[in-house]
């Protein structure tokens, strides 16, 4: 007979205060009444899904674009996927958006003065095999700023966006570089109490992901629930 794992709560306290005075920009979007509980209908929790046939390989490889390479530092960005027991989740639906290597997004409303490169979206996804992993190949992005308040930059950072068995069931968290200065001055990234909890936030470099003389290695784990949770914003 196998001994069940117990189960380990996640701790509450880990999370950032629902409006953090450091983060200017959050209070204009900081919920001002409680939530309004709606039932799940059928189509909520069974679909939209996303199969395999949504993702190609060139999805995962954001280095290569619009036919030509992306400037930059290469680098890999892998990991799992995890239940609170450390079992993998496979099947998810892993989106990736991030700045260029010159801190700038390819968006409307980015007005950054850096330069935009032709050949770097931003944007890819993969879906995490049976052993709950995920890989990306794509360039170490930029700082930017991001005036929160005077001469405020944000540090080096990777969204990530992972859809579980429907459309409607998103979670959403950014992973960081290790050895980054911009870190200890960041008001989102100090948001969250925890000095572990924003640990499990910074990528680790990992030198057999690394490729030689291609692209650093950096892996990152994705904990959706439990003690072990890696923090997400929704």
């Amino acid at each position: 007979m196998v001994t069940p794992i117990r189960y380990s709560r996640e701790d509450v306290s880990a999370h950032p205060a629902p409006a953090p005075t450091a983060y200017a920009s959050t209070l204009k979007r900081v919920p001002r009444h409680a939530p309004v509980h709606l039932e799940h209908t059928l189509s909520e929790v069974t679909g939209p899904q996303f199969g395999p046939e949504a993702v190609s390989a060139a999805d995962a490889d954001l280095s290569r674009w619009n036919g030509g390479e992306a400037l930059g530092e290469r680098i890999i960005v892998t990991g799992r996927v995890l239940d609170e027991n450390a079992q993998p989740i496979p099947g998810t639906l892993i989106d990736l958006w991030q700045a260029n290597a010159a801190g700038r997004y390819l968006h409307e409303i980015d007005q950054h003065n850096a330069p935009l490169d032709p050949h770097f979206s931003g944007v890819g996804r993969v879906i995490s095999d049976e052993q709950g992993q995920y890989r990306f190949l794509t360039v170490k992005p930029g700082a930017y700023p991001w005036r929160n308040h005077h001469n405020a930059w944000r540090p080096q950072h990777i969204h990530f966006s992972l859809y579980g068995p429907s459309f409607a069931t998103r979670l959403i968290t950014q992973m960081y570089f290790p050895g980054d200065p911009l870190l200890a001055l960041d008001p989102i990234f100090n948001s969250i109490a925890d000095a572990d909890a924003r640990q499990r936030l910074v990528a680790t470099f990992d030198i057999e992901v690394t490729m030689p003389e291609y692209a650093l290695g950096y892996r990152f784990d994705i904990v959706l629930r439990g003690r072990e949770v890696t923090l997400l914003e929704a």
